[in-house]
């Protein structure tokens, strides 16, 4: 990961307790800092514990990287582990730490027009599924006759709450849940929109996708994919995706994708 979003240097490593189960849970899939990950584990022993009881399926591989770790680092060398660790979960980080800093990033500065063009909201129910800041939730809302944000880190569904309230935006609804795992009743929405959230278990997910979406309605995908014929971009023209690219500030070309749904 490391994006460089936040400075970690002066944040605690206590910050590690501010994430969720979803965030445990990918740990081990994703982890390309284990040695430093399993000296943090065994300098601050309460957060092994939170991570285990977490999620205890993957209690084992937490207890073998702090078992090959080292015994007796320096102080130095556990500040630059809690460092390595911070900077690789830059983007967990920044949900639960600060999710203005995230709101205000350039990568959101693109133009809305980039969205109302691919579709009409007006009198939709529109679902935003990783909605984070509500970057695509906030757009559809102005137009469309409800929005349900799905977000599953607690800290950015607080934030959407105080920011819908500070808007004064009344047909917007925030609820817990995830792309594979959408909470919601079958043909349940006109829209489904996802930003930079498609991607972990495309087959899976793209099935929870037309299932809550009616015959149809349309899906919208700001997957955060460049403009590169890559493995999501073959998975998605596999099922009838178009696409197009658009700028996206600090990034360049990205693409977007889009159908109408079909039963």
């Amino acid at each position: 990961m490391g994006l460089g979003w936040l400075d970690v240097k002066d944040i605690s490593i206590n910050w590690l307790l501010m994430l969720q189960r979803e965030h445990i849970e990918w740990i081990p899939k994703f982890c390309n800092y284990k040695e430093e990950l399993g000296i943090v584990l065994n300098e601050y022993l309460y957060i092994l514990w939170y991570f285990s009881n977490l999620s205890p399926e993957n209690k084992d591989f937490f207890a073998d990287l702090v078992n090959q770790s080292d015994s007796n680092p320096s102080r130095e060398k556990i500040r630059d582990s809690e460092i390595k660790v911070l900077k690789n979960i830059n983007d967990w980080l920044i949900y639960v730490y600060d999710p203005e800093v995230y709101e205000n990033l350039s990568i959101g500065k693109w133009n809305d027009r980039e969205l109302e063009e691919l579709c009409d909201f007006s009198d939709k129910k529109v679902l935003d599924i990783g909605s984070g800041t509500g970057r695509l939730a906030f757009v559809a809302a102005k137009n469309a006759e409800c929005v349900y944000a799905i977000e599953p880190v607690h800290n950015l569904r607080r934030y959407l709450r105080e920011k819908a309230k500070k808007l004064h935006i009344k047909n917007f609804f925030v609820i817990d849940g995830l792309l594979d795992k959408i909470p919601l009743e079958d043909n349940f929405t006109d829209v489904l929109l996802a930003g930079h959230v498609f991607g972990d278990y495309p087959e899976s997910e793209y099935n929870e996708m037309k299932r809550v979406t009616k015959n149809n309605g349309e899906i919208i995908l700001f997957p955060g994919n460049r403009d590169i014929d890559n493995d999501m971009h073959k998975f998605l023209i596999d099922k009838s995706f178009k696409w197009k690219t658009f700028d996206e500030p600090g990034e360049g070309k990205m693409r977007t994708y889009w159908k109408i749904n079909k039963k």
